[in-house]
């Protein structure tokens, strides 16, 4: 478990959230006083409307273990060109997506 102090937390937002989705927990602290908590985020949080957008294929959860954004973002762009993406959009549209 870790603890940050507010000020810290907002500067090093991305590195707490990195330690988060691997599975580690964080006490923010305002003053040196525990106000909040912040955990991975798991099913058994879920609220029922969530799980209805899961089970209705609206909503996907996240892998477990967490994304690797560091990955993700080292992928190539998709090119798709600026024809096909318009169709793309205007293809769901018309399906009420």
């Amino acid at each position: 478990m870790k603890t940050v102090n507010v000020a810290e937390l907002k500067n090093r937002l991305s590195t707490y959230l990195q330690l988060v989705r691997d599975g580690e927990e964080v006490i923010v602290k305002d003053r040196n006083t525990p106000v909040a908590r912040i955990l991975p985020y798991g099913g058994s949080a879920m609220t029922e409307e969530e799980r209805e957008l899961v089970a209705s294929g609206a909503m996907k959860l996240p892998p477990r273990g967490g994304v690797n954004w560091k990955k993700f973002w080292q992928m190539p762009a998709p090119n798709l060109g600026a024809e096909r993406a318009l169709r793309a959009v205007l293809e769901e549209r018309e399906e009420g997506r």
